[in-house]
């Protein structure tokens, strides 16, 4: 089911990707500055950069040094690797946020003494630190644990852009080389070394907030990458060895003992089992598992010890193709992100002017230097574009994130931002809302009895694999029914089979057959009309001889789905309608509608046909489209949003932009769920990270926000943001629980 998610772009658009890892980024317009630096580059097809993540993706058309574009990251004054040295083990980005926690918690210690007076003010209690102690204070935190917003801001003005830490390092450097000035020439001087040094606590705990967060939105990345063991027990000539995982080759026999994870995808040769797939397909129940059956690297074997072939390692097992998927949803940019990139573009720069506006309004109207500085420096403290840059980007690694820990692969920016708005559900039958394969709907038996009936047509099917044979000795198998072997067994080319079966001339075919053998309907007509009518495909069992006659009738047809009836229940209740768009005969669409209860139906319809019909329907609504098959495919990529089936086609999952990872309809109205509430995250984020500042700023301007308090509320509004976007974490599927089709 699993084996063939897609992984490149459509064979149209071929370019080579690249994941570079970035650092120094620290707001919105750094982002932005990468992005256009990378866009820059010749050659480079696409860019889109992620603050969240702190990752580029890029692809570019035809071949490429990766130095060329690290050069160019580094020339707009960040830092690049490649992936393959870029260590971002748990263990790593611990040590770093071990560093981080405790510059904070220096910085913390440093500012305290500075800001107490201020805060026992209230309670009546006047007192204030000698200016030389505030200074000693203040000076390690200003350039020393605040030395990383020079570099930034300085790497920033050589590369004629600004950024947060250009704002932090004018606004504190402005308030503490106030303080300096006041100290050194004034006889009762006001000092402000607590709001330089304050300020940078604060962002440095900001920032470390927002880090230990923003690890949190990747968690779903590093949950998929733990499921990789890292050795196996390779079987060879009988003996067993254990060897890591890049010294196993194709073909490979590989043990695994109950309780282990499938080292790689593969099939199973000896052994009987289960397999907890829950991590990889979102599939809660334990999967059976026995000869001949595919195993996914990552899935947990159960009570049995199975030896396993492989056949697919590293990049192209299916975890592996999971990750990627993931990666490039996470990676994606929604299109109300570029409308953000706009705004950032202009933001730092529009800061500073009001920050300069601000300090000569004040000078102007009066007011002493040092107040007009402050002011100023409130202004460049409130408006840092964190919260704007990581609005974004956060929710959608979320809630991509949370998807596909449920079977949902969400490989589409543009295609998350429209599901808010769907309208109409169109649905493919076959694979779709049924199981594609035939079974035995309905049985009449003349004489005898159903059991025997059914025996019979077993034994003329024995060793057949057409797909009704496969349905007939699927039903002996259910009822536990021994089938017989028969002889003189020939197949009719359209029609049917021939055998003896215990001694009797039988035979078992379509209606044609029975005419050729001279044979009415009978008493059987009514009941072979109207399974006629509802699409099904008959089957006679008549006995041959002198006086041939018909022993009983089989009426096959696909079955629903279980969670079929459930989904479209659900797509009902969230005001969504659902359509039926098959090329199957209408008599079997209409069975289906009928029992789902779907009133627009369109059956006998070309491949070619069923975009016609999607972008007809586009006209009253955004649409979704969900199929399986090749001949899908058109119709997937003239929805709004195209979702492909777990189970179905590469081409069918090209052309859709969410794909689930199983076959079950009860995961559409999840997808379209999850969809709608990450882009609700968006604007949520988006809507505080604006509020922050245009609240903020005008106070700041007009003396009523001191910097201090500047701080704090920047500082805030970056991590309610990312929190914020953490809360998708939480989501879980309805409907998924219910066990009726």
């Amino acid at each position: 089911m699993l084996g063939q998610l897609p992984l490149e772009d459509c064979p149209m658009n071929r370019s080579t990707p690249f994941d570079l890892p970035i650092s120094g980024m620290s707001c919105a317009s750094c982002a932005g500055r990468v992005e256009r630096a990378l866009g820059q580059v010749p050659g480079v097809h696409s860019v889109s950069v992620n603050l969240a993540s702190e990752r580029a993706h890029v692809r570019v058309l035809g071949p490429m040094d990766p130095g060329v574009l690290i050069a160019a990251v580094e020339k707009a004054g960040y830092t690049a690797v490649l992936p393959q040295t870029h260590l971002d083990t748990q263990a790593d980005q611990a040590r770093h946020l071990h560093r981080e926690r405790w510059a904070l918690l220096l910085a913390i210690a440093l500012a305290l003494p500075l800001v107490l007076p201020m805060l026992v003010q209230p309670f009546g209690l006047h007192w204030m630190l000698p200016a030389w102690a505030q200074f000693a204070l203040a000076t390690p935190v200003q350039f020393i644990l605040g030395a990383r917003f020079y570099s930034a801001a300085w790497k920033a003005v050589r590369a004629g852009s600004g950024n947060m830490d250009l704002l932090v390092a004018i606004g504190t450097s402005a308030a503490y080389g106030l303080s300096v000035h006041q100290w050194l020439s004034a006889a009762a001087p006001h000092l402000y070394f607590e709001a330089s040094a304050v300020v940078i606590a604060l962002v440095l705990l900001g920032k470390h907030l927002e880090s230990r967060a923003r690890r949190q939105t990747a968690s779903a990345i590093r949950a998929l990458e733990a499921l990789r063991p890292e050795r196996a027990v390779r079987v060879r000539d009988g003996r067993e060895e254990s060897v890591a995982i890049h010294q196993l080759k194709r073909h490979d026999l590989v043990m695994v003992k109950p309780g282990e994870r499938f080292p790689v995808d593969g099939e199973v040769v000896d052994g009987h089992s289960h397999a907890d797939e829950a991590l990889i397909s979102g599939e809660s129940l334990p999967v059976p598992k026995q000869p001949g059956d595919p195993v996914t690297g990552g899935a947990i074997n159960g009570e049995g010890r199975l030896l396993v072939r492989t056949l697919a390692l590293g990049a192209e097992s299916v975890l592996a193709r999971i990750i990627r998927l993931v990666e490039d949803a996470q990676a994606a940019k929604a299109p109300i992100q570029k409308q953000v990139d706009k705004v950032s573009q202009v933001f730092v720069p529009a800061v500073l002017a009001l920050a300069l506006i601000t300090l000569v309004g004040w000078w102007l109207y009066g007011a002493p230097l040092e107040t007009a500085i402050i002011n100023a420096v409130a202004v460049l403290v409130i408006a840092c574009p964190c919260a704007l840059g990581l609005a974004t980007p956060t929710a959608i690694m979320a809630g991509t994130g949370v998807a596909a820990r449920h079977g949902i692969l969400i490989k589409d920016a543009q295609a998350l931002e429209r599901a808010h708005a769907v309208s109409t559900v169109v649905f493919d039958k076959t694979g779709t809302l049924t199981s594609g394969a035939p079974t035995i709907a309905h049985l009449v038996a003349v004489e005898g009895n159903a059991s025997q009936l059914l025996q019979q047509a077993g034994a003329l099917q024995r060793g057949s694999q057409h797909p009704l044979a496969r349905a007939v000795l699927d039903a002996c198998n259910e009822q536990g029914l021994p089938v017989a072997d028969a002889s003189a067994s020939q197949s009719l080319t359209g029609r049917g089979m021939t055998g003896t079966v215990d001694g009797r001339q039988l035979a078992l075919g379509n209606t044609r057959m029975l005419q050729e053998h001279g044979l009415s309907t009978g008493e059987l007509a009514t009941r072979a009309s109207a399974w006629e009518a509802e699409g099904r495909t008959l089957s006679w069992l008549i006995e041959q001889g002198a006086q041939p006659r018909v022993l009983g009738l089989f009426a096959f047809g696909d079955t629903l789905k279980p969670g079929a009836l459930a989904a479209v229940q659900a797509l009902k209740a969230q005001h969504i309608s659902s359509h039926l768009l098959t090329g199957d005969n209408r008599g079997s669409a209409q069975a289906v509608a009928q029992a789902l209860g779907i009133e627009e139906v369109y059956a006998q319809v070309l491949p070619a046909e069923k975009a016609a019909i999607i972008a007809q329907l586009k006209k009253t609504g955004v649409v979704a489209m969900i199929g399986d098959g090749i001949n899908d495919a058109p119709a997937l990529a003239a929805a709004d949003i195209g979702i492909a089936m777990g189970g179905g086609t590469d081409v069918a999952m090209h052309a859709a932009g969410i794909t689930l990872m199983r076959g079950d309809p009860r995961l559409v109205p999840a997808a379209l769920q999850i969809c709608r509430k990450t882009c609700a995250k968006i604007r949520q984020n988006l809507f505080w990270a604006f509020v922050f500042n245009v609240i903020g700023i005008p106070l700041a301007a007009f003396g009523l926000l001191n910097p201090v308090i500047a701080g704090a509320a920047m500082a805030l509004s970056s991590v309610s943001v990312v929190s914020n976007a953490l809360l998708l974490n939480t989501w879980k599927p309805q409907h998924l629980e219910d066990k009726h089709p």
